[in-house]
């Protein structure tokens, strides 16, 4: 289930609720002419306001030989529009253009390979600098983020997944207005302003995380074993050619494809009133044409057939990733793998931490994850492990599988399946007791499941879940065909960095 402890998002709405028709009483839906879905809760417990956008569009959808393209979308979010982050927008728009221009005729000589003109190269090099310099001059940095804050607004973020893009922040009630003003023109009229200034931003951020960081590099290797065709092999930072290279041209297309009405639900929380939300959203949202909706990846991922292995050299701390492949979230079992998670690895008290780290005292880590990377399609169960000092990779593995093994042959005790359920719904008053969190979950669940609902179903789905279901799960997906293993190991002589080898 995406997100399970999500549910504890509900905890503030339902102190004194406790079922989903009093939940709906305080939920407004409407959907514009131009297919663009909102959801408002009325909250008025304090005079602010959460909103979220999510666009149901992520990594996976990163055209083939772009990736990295829809976590450019994060950094370009509050680049500003015609009017605002700019000191002279036509003057800057000329600019902007000249520098695609010589860009073309940059990668035009550079793309000639062997015959290219390395003068010419180093020439044309020199002009995109000093175009990109003076299409830079005219922007007023940071101002749209700036005109938030200085209303009130805080929490201003944005985040790249495999499956979505999501925008959020926070508003006194009394800049309700000022926010659709705000959000509508970034959908309607952005501006990709400083768009290769961003782009080098984002390619540090991989060599940060993922090329400087040998638990990035082992899942982004995982993914890329695991995955043979279908584009979640693909890891959201993007490869570091396919950022190097990406054009403000792509960015275009990307979001005239994707950032259509209808592929966006936007989430209100707070202290509002529904029909002045449908209203402005009508005068402000409703100028943005409607499109097409885009098509999600063709590429189906092939039956795997065997166990799959692959190593990291790295000098670092050991490190192992066991991942098994599973049905999208929407598939029928999708809680039962939610609840095999949690019996496993969810925890101080979930089986792998009670054998391998205070038990036997192999690792010092051990957690199951039931949703890797993304939902939206077949994914990966994935387990992760740290072998303690004096232990190996080898001996974590066979441990994890011994477990394993027995969740399979014994029926899960109804203490602990118990535990588990009861832990869920524990998390119901421990976590996420803001607007903002609700207006994250309330916008996700229905753009994942169609309907925010899934919200209070989900749940019960859990409860359902017997250890008759634990069992015949486990047994059907946690199978050494599906699994694929990634470990690091020491490297053969020393290297500034990680490399990665099949095996």
């Amino acid at each position: 289930m995406r997100r399970l402890f999500c549910f504890v998002a509900l905890a503030a709405t339902l102190a004194g609720a406790q079922s989903l028709k009093d939940f709906e009483k305080r939920v407004t839906e409407f959907t514009l002419p131009n297919g663009m879905h909102f959801i408002v809760l009325e909250r008025h417990d304090a005079p602010v306001v959460s909103f979220h956008s999510y666009v149901n569009a992520g990594a996976v959808d990163d055209p083939s030989g772009k990736t990295g393209l829809a976590h450019m979308f994060e950094h370009m979010a509050f680049k500003g529009t015609e009017t605002i982050g700019t000191k002279n927008y036509t003057a800057e728009k000329k600019s902007m253009d000249e520098v695609e221009r010589i860009y073309d005729q940059y990668d035009a000589e550079r793309n000639k390979g062997q015959q290219a003109d390395a003068k010419k190269v180093e020439e044309l090099g020199k002009e995109l600098k000093a175009a990109m310099e003076k299409a830079n001059s005219y922007v007023v940095p940071n101002e749209y983020p700036r005109i938030i804050e200085e209303n009130g607004g805080v929490g201003l973020n944005a985040g790249t997944s495999e499956d979505s893009t999501e925008y959020f922040y926070n508003f006194p009630k009394n800049r309700l207005e000022l926010w659709y003003l705000l959000e509508s023109q970034r959908f309607y009229d952005p501006v990709f302003r400083e768009f290769y200034k961003e782009r080098d931003v984002v390619r540090e951020e991989r060599r940060m995380r993922v090329e400087s960081s040998p638990q990035g590099r082992l899942a982004e290797l995982l993914v890329a074993t695991a995955f043979s065709e279908h584009p979640y092999r693909n890891t959201a930072g993007g490869s570091a050619h396919d950022i190097e290279n990406l054009r403000l041209s792509y960015a275009v297309q990307f979001f005239k494809r994707y950032y259509v009405p209808g592929n966006i639900t936007i989430s209100i929380a707070g202290d509002v009133d529904p029909a002045e939300c449908r209203q402005l959203a009508q005068k402000y949202f409703g100028i943005i044409p409607a499109g097409p909706l885009p098509s999600g990846p063709r590429t189906v991922e092939p039956p795997q057939l065997a166990s799959k292995r692959v190593t990291v050299e790295s000098a670092s701390q050991p490190l192992l990733a066991i991942a098994y492949k599973r049905p999208d979230e929407h598939d029928k079992d999708d809680s039962v793998l939610d609840v095999i998670a949690d019996i496993l690895g969810g925890g101080r008290t979930s089986l792998l931490y009670k054998d391998m780290v205070r038990g036997k005292k192999i690792a010092l880590g051990a957690f199951a994850d039931a949703t890797f990377p993304g939902g939206k399609y077949p994914n990966l169960f994935l387990f992760f492990l740290v072998p303690n000092m004096g232990h190996t990779v080898e001996e974590n593995e066979k441990a994890c599988y011994d477990i394993i093994e027995t969740l399979k042959n014994q029926p899960v005790d109804a203490a602990t399946l118990q535990r588990v359920k009861t832990k869920i719904r524990a998390g119901l008053i421990r976590k996420l007791d803001s607007n903002s969190g609700l207006a994250e979950e309330l916008a996700s669940y229905h753009a994942t499941y169609g309907n925010w609902r899934k919200l209070f179903t989900g749940i019960e789905d859990i409860d359902k879940v017997t250890a008759a279901d634990v069992q015949r799960v486990a047994r059907q997906y946690l199978t050494a065909e599906r699994r694929t293993v990634a470990y690091t190991v020491p490297p053969k002589e020393p290297a500034a960095s990680s490399t990665g080898r099949n095996q």
